[in-house]
C-alpha cells in the first residue's frame, strides 16, 4: 500500500508542476511548450558569432538536399517560434532554418543602427555568413517586417539566393490605408501618449492586437493570455525603440525603395483580410515584378503562420519544386 501511495506521489508531482507553473507562471509555461515543440519538430537551438555579436537560432537537416534550403525571417517582436506551425508541414528532410531577427529573444542586443532594415539586412548577411548557408543559393522567407528585410535582403545580394517568399511585407507604398496605419496617424495628431498597438502592455490590449493580427483570433485562456504578456513586456522598450526605426523615414518604404534591384524569382502569400499591411500591396509587388507569383488567402488576416500554415507550407514548397523543374528546363536548352 505505501509503494503504491509513493508510486501515486511520483505520479502526481509533474502534474502538480504543471497546474502550479500554468497558475503562477504562465510565461515559463509556455517557453517549455515550445521547447517541447521544436524538439518534437527535430529543430535544434544553435548559436553562432560574427566577430562579438550572437546569433540564436534553431534548424533541422542538413544542406545539400532536392531543394534549396530555408531561412525564415520573423516580423516584429516575434521570435524564430513563430514559424513552428509551418514547419511542422514541411517536408521532414528539409533544411530548414529559423533566426532571431537583431536584438530579438537570443539574438545579441546592441543599438539602433542594427533595427533599420538596412542594419537588419546587413546583420542577416552575417549570419548567412557565420553558418556558411551561402554556399549554396538559398530560399529566403519573411514575414511583415521580416518580409521588409528579405526583400531588401534579395535586392543587395542576389548571388545567394535560389528565389525569395515575402509574406504580408512591410515596406510598400500601399495603395489602400490599413486599419493599422489608420490608427497610427490617429496617434500622431493626437496629442495624448497612447500605447502603439502592436506593443500591448495589459491583457486588453494585447486582445486587441490579435483582432488586428488575426482574421480569427484564438481563443486563449486568461492565463495563456498572462503568459504571452509575461513574456513581451519586459522587451516593450526595446521593441518601441524597433518600431520607431522601421517606421522611420530610412526605413518605411525600404522595400518599395529596393524593388527595381530585386532579380530573383519572388512568391507573394497575403492574407486577404490584412489589418497591419493592406494586400493592396500584392498588387503593387506585381506591377514592379511582373513575373512574381501571387497567393491571396481566403478568411486570413496578418499572421498567415499562425491561422494557415498547411496553406502557406504547401505554397513554398510548390514554388520551390516549381524553380527546381524550371532551372533543370533552363539546363537543358542552353
Amino acid at each position: 500500500m505505501e509503494l503504491i501511495m509513493l508510486s501515486g506521489g511520483i505520479l502526481a508531482l509533474p502534474v502538480l508542476a504543471f497546474f502550479t507553473s500554468f497558475l503562477f507562471w504562465p510565461g515559463v509555461l509556455l517557453k517549455a511548450y515550445n521547447w517541447y515543440w521544436r524538439r518534437r519538430l527535430g529543430l535544434v537551438v544553435r548559436y553562432s558569432h560574427s566577430a562579438s555579436y550572437r546569433f540564436c537560432y534553431c534548424s533541422r537537416g542538413t544542406p545539400g538536399g532536392a531543394t534549396p534550403s530555408l531561412l525564415l525571417l520573423h516580423g516584429f517582436s516575434a521570435t524564430k517560434d513563430m514559424w513552428l506551425p509551418i514547419v511542422k508541414h514541411l517536408p521532414r528532410d528539409q533544411h530548414v532554418v529559423c533566426v532571431d531577427m537583431p536584438g530579438h529573444e537570443g539574438t545579441s542586443r546592441t543599438s539602433t543602427e542594427d533595427y533599420s532594415i538596412q542594419g537588419q539586412v546587413r546583420r542577416i548577411h552575417q549570419f548567412v555568413q557565420s553558418i556558411g548557408l551561402d554556399k549554396r543559393p538559398f530560399h529566403l522567407v519573411g514575414t511583415s517586417m521580416g518580409g521588409n528585410v528579405a526583400g531588401v535582403y534579395a535586392a543587395h545580394y542576389p548571388a545567394s539566393l535560389s528565389s525569395v517568399t515575402l509574406v504580408c511585407p512591410a515596406g510598400l507604398v500601399y495603395p489602400t490605408e490599413s486599419e493599422f496605419i489608420t490608427r497610427l496617424k490617429k496617434m500622431e495628431e493626437s496629442e495624448q501618449e497612447e500605447s502603439i498597438p502592436l506593443i500591448p502592455s495589459t491583457i486588453p490590449e494585447l486582445e486587441d492586437m490579435l483582432k488586428l493580427c488575426c482574421y480569427n483570433p484564438p481563443n486563449l485562456p486568461r492565463q495563456a493570455l498572462r503568459g504571452l504578456l509575461d513574456n513581451r513586456t519586459p522587451n516593450n522598450g526595446f521593441y518601441k525603440e524597433v518600431f520607431m526605426e522601421i517606421v522611420g523615414e530610412k526605413s518605411r518604404h525600404s522595400l518599395q525603395e529596393n524593388l527595381h534591384l530585386i532579380t530573383s524569382p519572388v512568391q507573394v502569400i497575403w492574407g486577404k483580410e490584412d489589418q497591419v499591411v493592406d494586400v493592396s500591396g500584392a498588387a503593387v509587388l506585381q506591377a514592379a515584378l511582373p513575373n512574381c507569383q501571387v497567393a491571396l488567402l481566403d478568411n486570413c488576416g496578418h499572421s498567415v503562420a499562425l491561422e494557415r500554415p498547411r496553406k502557406a507550407a504547401k505554397l513554398i514548397i510548390d514554388f520551390l519544386s516549381a524553380q527546381e523543374v524550371s532551372d533543370e528546363s533552363a539546363k537543358k536548352l542552353s
